[in-house]
């Protein structure tokens, strides 16, 4: 073991040793950025050795959730803006996603890890392939309850806003109510209810990786009471001992919820 190997392993024990009987997050979401940067400063042939490089750094950091207890995971693997670059790349990113999403949820290994998977999104702006492998996704974990893993796919948080209105005024009209009425008895829990990921808990913490301080949409709605925490490391890097350190600054604020 080379000495800096050893030197890392003694400060990730350390950490780990920190972070035993505090509070961990039960909901993480990850905005999953760099992947395009990586593969240009380590010369790779193109954005998709980048993409694929981050693909393989999702199944350890599921692990590194499973080992800690953690039971709520949101992976942003695309964004509705993503949707319009370079035709080539995003066919690209999208067959890596299909293979991630078929490993993570329809593979032996799968089943053992127990994770249950589900997707969150516009997803009706997804080709054919990607929805199909989502759903097979969806149902091959149905069952499991060991860790959820819900990946944000065409996804955007002023879309997701846009489209729980859309949905909970077509509700309200089918039941016979005015749009004054609609106005005057309008909540907050009543938009929350049509969001696509209503059922899970709001994130306790949102991680963004690549240096870049903005959430860019990500969680909008659901975010008004998460800690953030922004780290320079590109994601197909993103080490355990990164993840380590998220946790301990969680650990070390004081939540307030607005109070």
């Amino acid at each position: 073991m080379a000495p800096t190997d050893l030197v890392y392993r003694i400060y990730e024990r350390r950490l780990a040793k920190e972070l035993a009987g505090g509070p961990l997050p039960q909901h993480v979401g990850v905005v999953l950025d760099g992947n395009r940067r990586y593969a240009v400063e380590r010369g790779l042939r193109d954005a998709s050795d980048g993409h694929a490089a981050g693909a393989r750094q999702i199944d350890p950091f599921l692990d590194w959730c499973l080992e800690l207890g953690i039971p709520y995971v949101t992976l942003w693997l695309l964004s509705t803006e993503n949707l319009t670059r370079d035709e080539l790349e995003v066919n690209q990113l999208i067959t890596i996603i299909e293979d991630t999403v078929e490993r993570m949820a329809c593979t032996d290994d799968a089943r053992k890890r127990g994770l249950r998977v589900t997707a969150v999104g516009a997803l009706d702006q997804l080709p054919l392939s990607t929805r199909d492998a989502l759903k097979r996704a969806e149902e091959a974990t149905v069952h499991h309850d060991r860790l959820r893993v819900q990946v944000a796919v065409g996804y955007g948080g002023r879309q997701e806003i846009t489209d729980a209105l859309r949905s909970l005024l077509a509700d309200r009209a089918a039941a016979g109510l005015s749009l004054e009425e609609v106005a005057t008895t309008l909540e907050p829990e009543d938009i929350g209810a049509h969001l696509y990921t209503t059922g899970l808990p709001d994130p306790d913490l949102i991680i963004r990786t690549s240096g870049e301080i903005r959430l860019s949409g990500f969680l909008l709605w659901q975010s008004a009471h998460s800690e953030f925490y922004f780290c320079d490391t590109y994601w197909p890097e993103f080490r355990r001992i990164d993840f380590l350190r998220a946790l301990r600054d969680y650990q070390r604020r004081t939540r307030r919820f607005g109070r």
